[in-house]
C-alpha cells in the first residue's frame, strides 16, 4: 500500500453494514450482495481502515424512503416476504416485483441498509465531515417512484441527492454503469438543480433508454447528458470521451457536489455487460472525478462477476484514500476465490471495439452542442429551510425507538449460512439477466406498460400513475426528527425535481452514525474489532453496535443524538423537477 505521489490528503468516510452479505436474491439470480462483503474483506486486509473512518449507517426508515417513493410502494416493500407473497399478487404486478426483482427474506431491511448508507454519506459531505463518502451497497439507479426495476427496489441515489440539495445549489450525477441510469434521470428530468450524465450501452439492451438527444424537458432541458456507447469499448476509447465530456460539464455546470455511480458491470468479462474496461480503466474515471476536489459520493451499482467487482471497488477505495494497493491479494476469508492469479487486477480481453473514433467524436460534439445552448449555470437563492414542529404522535415513530440491537428478523438469523451460489459466477446457475424494457410488457391494467408502435416507445395509460417526484412542494421537518407526516395527512411521495427546487442550503444536524471502534477485539457475533493500528491483515470485518437513544432529560436532544435531516411534509405526486422549481 503506497501513497499516490502528488495526492492531497482527502478525508474519507466509508460505510459498511455486515448484514448486507446475508441477503440472497435467489438461486441463479446474477445480483449477489455477497460481493459487498468480499470487497470489504479486501479493504480491511489491505489496511485501508488506517486511512479512513468507517461507519455503520443507520438504516433508512419508511418515512425517509417516502421522500421519493410513494407511501403505498414503500409499505408494500415493508410488508411483503416469501411467506405472504401470494396475498400481494396484484401489487406484485403493479410494482413490477417478482421477476427480475424477486421477493426474498429481508427485502426491506436490505433496501434500508443500501439507502441509509447513501443518505448518511451525503449528510456527512454536506456537513463538511468528510471530502469523499463511499457506500458500495448503494448505486441502485433503476428504481422508480413506485416501481422496482433492474434488480433495484429503492433508489438510494435519489435519496442521497435530495440530502445534498439541502446544502448545495447544484449536484452533478455521473453514471459509469453499463446500463443507463434511467431511474435517477427520470427523477430529475425537469429540474436544473441536478445534472445527470450517463455513459452506457444503448440499443437492444436494458433498459432501452438514454439516447443522446434525451436531454431533459422544461426547466431541465439541457441538464440530462446521455453518452450512448457500443459493445467492446476499450480503456483508451472510454477515456477519450469520458474525460472531455466530464471536464466540460463540470466547468460549465459548476456543481457543489458530485455523485459517482461506479457500476462495475462495465468491466471486461461481466456476466451481463458488454464493455471491455479493465480495472484500471474503470478506476481512471474515479481518479479523474476526484481530481476536481469537490465533495464526492462514491456508490456501487451493477456488477455480476463478483470476483471482478470486489477487486475493482477495493482498488477504487484505495484511490479515494490516496493509496495504491499492492498487486498481490493479502490473505482474507475469500482468498481462494481469487485464484488462479490471486492478483488485484481485472484485465481487458481481445473483444472487438465497435466504437470508432468517428462515432465517439460525433457523440462528443452532440453533447457539447447541447451545452452551448445554455448560457450559464443555474442559480438558487440561499436561505434557511423553515422548521416544522415534530409530531410526537406519529404512528411511524416506533421505527426510530425500536431495539437497535436487534438488527434483523429472526428468520434471517436462522438463515445465516451463506448460500454457496452467492459466490459463484458460473453460467449454469441460470440465465439471469434483465428483461429489455422495450420488449417486455407487463400484462395488467393497473401497471404502466411500455408499448412499441412504429419504432417509438410509448407508455400506456394505467390506473396507477407513477408521477415523478415534485421537489418544490416539500415542506421540511424539524432538526430533531428524521421524517414524519407532520399533521397526520397522507403523503404520496414527493417529486424529486420539485424536491431539489424547494430544498435550500440549511444548517442542520447529521444523522447519527456509528463510528467503528478500532481498539477492540472479536465480539460474540464473530465480527472482528481492531485492537490497534497494527491489526493483522486477517481482519475482515469491523465490530460495531448500533447507537441507542440517550435518555438524559437534562441534555438538549440535538446534543444527545445528531441526526441525518430530511425535509418532509404533505407531498403532492409530482416530479422532482417540479419540486425544485417551486422552491427556487
Amino acid at each position: 500500500m503506497e501513497p499516490i505521489l502528488g495526492e492531497s490528503k482527502r478525508r474519507v468516510c466509508y460505510f459498511f453494514d455486515s448484514d448486507i452479505g446475508n441477503y440472497h436474491y435467489g438461486p441463479g439470480h446474477p445480483m449477489k450482495p455477497t460481493r459487498i462483503r468480499m470487497c470489504h474483506s479486501l479493504v480491511m486486509n489491505y489496511g485501508l481502515y488506517k486511512k479512513m473512518e468507517i461507519f455503520r449507517a443507520k438504516p433508512a426508515t419508511k418515512r425517509e424512503m417516502s421522500q421519493f417513493h410513494t407511501d403505498e410502494y414503500v409499505d408494500f416493500l415493508h410488508r411483503i416476504n416469501p411467506d405472504n407473497a401470494q396475498q400481494f399478487a396484484k401489487e406484485q404486478v403493479k410494482y413490477n416485483v417478482g421477476d427480475d426483482c424477486p421477493i426474498f427474506d429481508g427485502l426491506f431491511e436490505y433496501c434500508s441498509i443500501s439507502a441509509g448508507g447513501s443518505m448518511e454519506g451525503a449528510a456527512r459531505l454536506s456537513r463538511d465531515k468528510c471530502d469523499i463518502a463511499v457506500n458500495w451497497a448503494g448505486g441502485l439507479h433503476h428504481a422508480k417512484k413506485a416501481e422496482a426495476s433492474g434488480f433495484c427496489y429503492v433508489n438510494d441515489i435519489v435519496l442521497g441527492i435530495l440530502e445534498l440539495l439541502r446544502y448545495h445549489q447544484r449536484v452533478l450525477y455521473i453514471d459509469i454503469d453499463v446500463h443507463h441510469g434511467d431511474g435517477v434521470e427520470e427523477a430529475f428530468y425537469t429540474t436544473d438543480r441536478v445534472m445527470t450524465c450517463s455513459f452506457h450501452k444503448y440499443g437492444e439492451f436494458f433498459p432501452g433508454t438514454g439516447e443522446v438527444r434525451d436531454n431533459g424537458i422544461g426547466k431541465g432541458k439541457g441538464y440530462a447528458v446521455n453518452v450512448p456507447l457500443r459493445d467492446g469499448i476499450s480503456d483508451e476509447n472510454y477515456q477519450s470521451i469520458f474525460q472531455p465530456v466530464i471536464k466540460r460539464v463540470i466547468e460549465w455546470y459548476q456543481p457543489g457536489a458530485i455523485v459517482l455511480q461506479c457500476g462495475s458491470d462495465s468491466l471486461s468479462g461481466d456476466r451481463l455487460g458488454s464493455f471491455n474496461l479493465s480495472m484500471r480503466g474503470h478506476a481512471a474515471c474515479v481518479q479523474f472525478v476526484k481530481s476536481f476536489h469537490l465533495p464526492l459520493l462514491l456508490l456501487g451499482g451493477g456488477g455480476y462477476t463478483v470476483k471482478s467487482v470486489s477487486r475493482t471497488w477495493a482498488y477504487e477505495t484505495g484511490l479515494a484514500a490516496g493509496v495504491e494497493l499492492q498487486k498481490n491479494i493479502p490473505n482474507n476469508e475469500y482468498w481462494e476465490y481469487y485464484g488462479p492469479t490471486y492478483e488485484l487486477d481485472v484485465r481487458s480481453s481481445n473483444m472487438t471495439d465497435h466504437n470508432t473514433p468517428e462515432y465517439l467524436q460525433k457523440v462528443t460534439e452532440s453533447v457539447f452542442e447541447f451545452l452551448r445552448d445554455k448560457n450559464a449555470a443555474p442559480s438558487v437563492p440561499l436561505q434557511d429551510v423553515p422548521k416544522l414542529n415534530h409530531d410526537d404522535e406519529d404512528e411511524n415513530e416506533l421505527e426510530d425507538i425500536e431495539d437497535k440491537d436487534k438488527r434483523r428478523p429472526q428468520r434471517l438469523w436462522d438463515k445465516e449460512k451463506q448460500n454457496e451460489n452467492s459466490l459463484s459466477d458460473s453460467e449454469d446457475e441460470g440465465t439471469g439477466g434483465r428483461k429489455h424494457r422495450q420488449n417486455h410488457k407487463i400484462s395488467s391494467s393497473s401497471s404502466t406498460s411500455l408499448l412499441i408502435e412504429n419504432g417509438k416507445r410509448k407508455r400506456s395509460k394505467s390506473k396507477s400513475k407513477s408521477p415523478t417526484t415534485n421537489i418544490d412542494s416539500i415542506q421540511p421537518i424539524s432538526s430533531t426528527s428524521r421524517v414524519s407526516n407532520v399533521n397526520g395527512d397522507e403523503t404520496e411521495g414527493i417529486n424529486v425535481e420539485q424536491w431539489a427546487e424547494s430544498i435550500q442550503p440549511t444548517n442542520e444536524s447529521v444523522l447519527p452514525t456509528t463510528n467503528i471502534n478500532l481498539n477492540s477485539n472479536v465480539n460474540g457475533d464473530g465480527d472482528v474489532e481492531m485492537i490497534d493500528s497494527t491489526a493483522p491483515t486477517t481482519i475482515t470485518e469491523t465490530g460495531i453496535t448500533s447507537q441507542t437513544p440517550i435518555e438524559n432529560v437534562n441534555q438538549d436532544p440535538i446534543e444527545q443524538v445528531q441526526e441525518r435531516t430530511v425535509d418532509e411534509g404533505v407531498l403532492s405526486g409530482t416530479t422532482a423537477g417540479d419540486l425544485i422549481a417551486e422552491g427556487a
